[in-house]
């Protein structure tokens, strides 16, 4: 599949033969007038005289054909840029020999930088997207600093360079100014050196040890200046507060959710002195209002659900009868029973010092609880985000209900309207529906999960649809309206008004990050467009000590997501300057738990699509898999996207029941560039659900099978049977 509104590879081949061709004929006529044989030390030596006296004569001429064969030395990559570079110092002094070399070489780089672009770059963009993209990223942000210290230091090949800056997103004009200042400084030396030619014996002789290792120490001076820059920045953002002589601690933790708690933990595990602060109540929205109930709620739903289609299962009828608050109170049992985990106790027993208090910044070192002051060398904010509130009219008269909220339900609601068709709407939408409730899903996308492809969306909203959910999608909500003892949501689509009636409302619409409150903003931290808190790859602040993770930090507010960047925030914050590592957001998984469960790592189709990445899509329909018809859920997809004739594994999504234990597997083939035929290769038990991910594996095998090869069996067997 690809983006026709994107070139590529395969377009534009023409005009690249044609270029190539033009260059080829270039260097063939260079060679075939013996000027390239004649770059060497001996001939320039023997020439000098002879060349000296013509550049006399005919100066302008000279400056304009020296300057035209150099540029396309180097353009073309050919050898004997050095020789010539000599010949500059030797036949046209040092000030026209540096002008003309400096121009010149800059021009020639620029050109063969350029070649390199219109070569290749689009092919291997097309055939390394993500791991291009990532490249790219580095090169914008410090691409011209490297580029400074490989033109300092001679030791490494110039067209080298100048091929492989090309294959990246390195601005033209950031190449051509960096190449010409860059290079400036051997191009003297070069030059003077082709002055004093008599005294050479080899171009090597113009590089003694100590003039390359004055080359090093001035190359490397971009990275100790950029290095110098990030440390007097750091001093001007400490401006104004005084370091502590002594701290309390190596760390302090501000949050006791996921991201709060794994830092915690690994601070204590490495035998540091850690403080946890915490307000409210441990274990944050995961365990109080987030992944712990809504699972076991979704259980108790799937029970019911799978009693009331008992037939499917060859059991005429099954009465299921349920109390919708003995349901809820389960939902707090469960919590109950995971609670410990999360507990004071444990983590006291861990060897962290669990404050229960509302924290408040004072200083970059220092945190003010229940009236009093404790510091750390660094600290870690990990206070979460709660549920988004959209701005509509009305909704101040709503008790509206979100995933903080809902779970003090003890009556069912007769109709239950929820807003937003996200993950948490979705899962929460078909739980209300199978415990009795009248839903309605409204939703001003185009479809359920927008971020996962349509098919898979679509596949989800149909079954909602068959389970009686009625589903109002690109509805933009515009207020809320009393109508006689209950409400009706308004709505707009396609230019007209239309309204849908509840008795309860669930606000499903997003997240938002807790940065209020304790003192962010009086301190200076910086915020990030979207409202999380502003930080780089080593998960810090704009005050290097602070550190930041889980869902106050974004971009990806998941529970897996806030531990994972919990382990490099509480490691930076505890071992920075002497190491640091940079959050790897490689490979994340995720998976909406609603009936089908959909699952997802990597790029999506849609997402392929959109930024005009060349696909294979292996598609694997769960309709055939053993161990699904067994369980009567034969319904669902394995989809892999791998680049066209390989099977690299650039993302995963799957449709169906247990998608979330099936996805595991391609993480960890993603996380280890594993193959599809790896997995096809593994062993997988009969009959099992993750017999899938083979059978995919397999498919996609089919579809590559050499078919040359197997034309070639046929015979040989056909042959074999006489």
């Amino acid at each position: 599949m690809s983006d026709p509104a994107r070139k590529s590879p395969g377009k534009g081949l023409g005009k690249r033969l044609l270029l190539v061709g033009v260059l080829l004929a270039v260097a063939f006529a260079l060679y075939r007038s013996g000027l390239l044989a004649e770059l060497d030390l001996e001939s320039l030596k023997a020439r000098q005289a002879e060349l000296s006296g013509w550049v006399e004569a005919n100066f302008l001429l000279a400056l304009g054909a020296y300057f035209l064969l150099y540029v396309a030395v180097t353009a073309l990559s050919l050898p004997g840029a050095a020789i010539l570079t000599l010949g500059a110092g030797a036949v046209f002094g040092l000030l026209w020999g540096t002008v003309l070399v400096s121009f010149a070489s800059t021009i020639g780089a620029t050109a063969a930088f350029l070649v390199a672009r219109f070569l290749l770059r689009d092919t291997l963009s097309s055939r390394f997207g993500e791991r291009m993209k990532r490249f790219d990223e580095g090169v914008r942000r410090d691409g011209a600093f490297f580029l400074f210290t490989l033109r300092l230091v001679p030791v490494f090949p110039f067209f080298i360079v100048n091929i492989l800056a090309g294959l990246s997103a390195l601005r033209v004009g950031t190449f051509y100014w960096v190449s010409q200042l860059g290079m400036l400084p051997a191009t003297i030396a070069y030059v003077y050196a082709g002055t004093q030619l008599a005294e050479l014996e080899s171009a090597k002789d113009v590089l003694s040890p100590g003039l390359i290792g004055a080359f090093v120490v001035i190359g490397l001076l971009p990275l100790l200046l950029r290095g110098l820059t990030r440390w007097l920045q750091a001093r001007r953002v400490y401006k104004g507060h005084r370091k502590p002589a002594r701290f309390d601690y190596n760390l302090i933790a501000i949050g006791a959710g996921s991201a709060g708690l794994v830092t915690s933990y690994i601070g204590a595990a490495v035998k540091a002195k850690v403080a946890l602060i915490e307000k409210h109540r441990m274990g944050g929205d995961c365990l109080n209002t987030g992944c712990v109930p809504s699972k076991a709620l979704i259980r108790t739903a799937r029970l019911l659900a799978e009693a009331r289609d008992s037939q499917r299962y060859g059991i005429d009828r099954m009465q299921a009868e349920f109390d919708f608050a003995t349901v809820m109170e389960r939902v707090q049992t469960v919590i109950g029973k995971v609670e410990p985990h999360d507990s004071v106790e444990r983590y006291t027993g861990l060897g962290v010092d669990v404050i229960k208090g509302e924290a408040r910044l004072v200083s970059p070192w220092e945190v003010e609880v229940e009236g009093r002051r404790i510091s750390a060398r660094s600290i870690v904010i990990a206070t979460g985000g709660r549920p988004a509130l959209p701005d509509l009219p009305g909704l101040e008269e709503v008790p509206y209900l979100t995933s903080d909220t809902i779970w003090s339900l003890r009556e069912r609601p007769a109709r239950l309207l929820v807003l937003g068709g996200g993950p948490i709407g979705c899962e929460l939408a078909q739980c209300f529906a199978r415990l009795g409730s009248a839903v309605t899903v409204v939703s001003r996308g185009e479809r359920l999960l927008p971020k996962e492809d349509a098919d898979a969306g679509e596949h989800l909203a149909q079954r909602l649809r068959d389970e009686g959910l009625t589903l109002a999608l690109r509805h933009s909500a515009l207020r809320i309206e009393r109508r006689g003892e209950g409400h009706a949501l308004v709505c707009e689509i396609d230019g007209r008004e239309t309204e849908f009636g509840f008795d309860r409302l669930l606000l499903a619409v997003g997240r938002r990050a807790n940065v209020e409150g304790f003192g962010l903003q009086e301190l200076g931290v910086r915020l990030a467009r979207g409202g999380t808190i502003e930080h780089d790859a080593l998960m810090r602040t704009n005050f290097p000590n602070i550190h930041v993770c889980g869902d106050v930090a974004g971009p990806y507010q998941f529970t897996h997501v806030s531990s994972h960047q919990a382990w490099y925030a509480a490691v930076n914050g505890l071992l920075a300057p002497f190491w640091s590592f940079r959050a790897d957001y490689r490979v994340i998984p995720w998976v909406t738990f609603t009936d089908p469960e959909v699952a997802r790592v990597g790029l999506s189709e849609d997402e392929a699509r959109e930024r005009g990445i060349e696909v294979e899509v292996t598609r694997y329909g769960l309709d055939d898999l053993d161990r699904a018809i067994a369980d009567s859920a034969d319904e669902g997809f394995v989809k892999v996207l791998t680049p066209p004739g390989k099977d690299e594994i650039l993302g995963v999504s799957i449709v169906g029941q247990h998608a979330g234990e099936l996805l595991p597997e391609f993480v960890l083939a993603m996380k280890y560039r594993l193959g599809l035929n790896k997995l096809l290769g593994t062993i997988h038990v009969y009959p099992t659900w993750s017999e899938a991910n083979k059978y995919a594996a397999g498919v996609w095998k089919k579809a590559n099978a050499p078919q040359g090869a197997l034309r070639w069996a046929e015979r040989f067997f056909a042959w074999r049977r006489g």
